[in-house]
């Protein structure tokens, strides 16, 4: 019986009411940032001591992961990583139709009142990419798309892209953890930000696709094809 592959920081004891959901956190994003290999075992006793807590959490939280998708059950194998290459490149094309159209549909609809706010974020995105705070930078990420999606105000393609919210957080902390992607990100966000101020429905949409599609790109390099360097 080894250790887990990954390196799982210890979680704060105190906090018992919230435990299960730390621990899914932590070994969601473990999973998504490449920490485990597709197909890894992983064992319950020890991630429970790795994370210094006991296995009735952990528990719980693969369950969830196993409803996330991101891990299987397989008879005399136990719980399995089912996250790979596969898996991650269709998440990214499935987020890159749905964002699109969002933003489509955002640049059709938006109102003179949402047009600052957007202005607003699109300046704060500048400001913490100058000071480098990746964790500010991907809750700025969030709260960007978040706000094109509420300007849409397309109730379904919403419930649909929230399906993505169990990958994106993380995905993004992968990503952002790079400087030049950074820049690279701000750039395309400005772009998306003044096609939808402007009411421009197709440029909007295509510089949200080339956004997500080359923002996908970047995440399997960093998860997956650097491990084959």
């Amino acid at each position: 019986m080894g250790p887990p592959a990954a390196t799982l920081a210890p979680l704060d004891s105190h906090a018992l009411a919230g435990l299960r959901e730390h621990v899914h956190r932590a070994l969601r994003h473990a999973i998504l940032s490449g920490g485990f290999e597709p197909g890894a075992r992983l064992n319950e006793r020890a991630i429970a001591e790795q994370l210094g807590v006991s296995t009735t959490p952990v528990k719980e939280a693969l369950r969830l992961l196993e409803a996330d998708g991101l891990v299987k059950t397989k008879p005399r194998s136990g719980v399995i990583v089912n996250f790979d290459y596969a898996w991650a490149e269709e998440m990214i094309l499935a987020r890159a139709a749905i964002e699109s159209t969002i933003a489509r549909l955002a640049a059709q609809r938006i109102s003179q009142d949402e047009q600052p706010v957007l202005e607003q974020i699109l300046s704060d995105m500048r400001s913490a990419t100058a000071s480098e705070g990746a964790e500010e930078l991907v809750r700025l990420n969030e709260l960007f798309h978040g706000h094109i999606r509420s300007i849409a105000r397309a109730n379904y393609l919403r419930q649909l892209n929230d399906r993505q919210d169990v990958y994106d957080s993380d995905a993004r902390r992968v990503i952002h953890s790079n400087p030049a992607e950074r820049e690279r990100a701000l750039a395309e966000h400005s772009e998306i930000g003044r096609a939808i101020i402007a009411r421009d429905a197709e440029a909007a949409e295509a510089a949200m696709k080339a956004h997500v599609l080359r923002a996908g790109e970047s995440y399997l390099d960093l998860v997956f094809r650097k491990k084959k360097d």
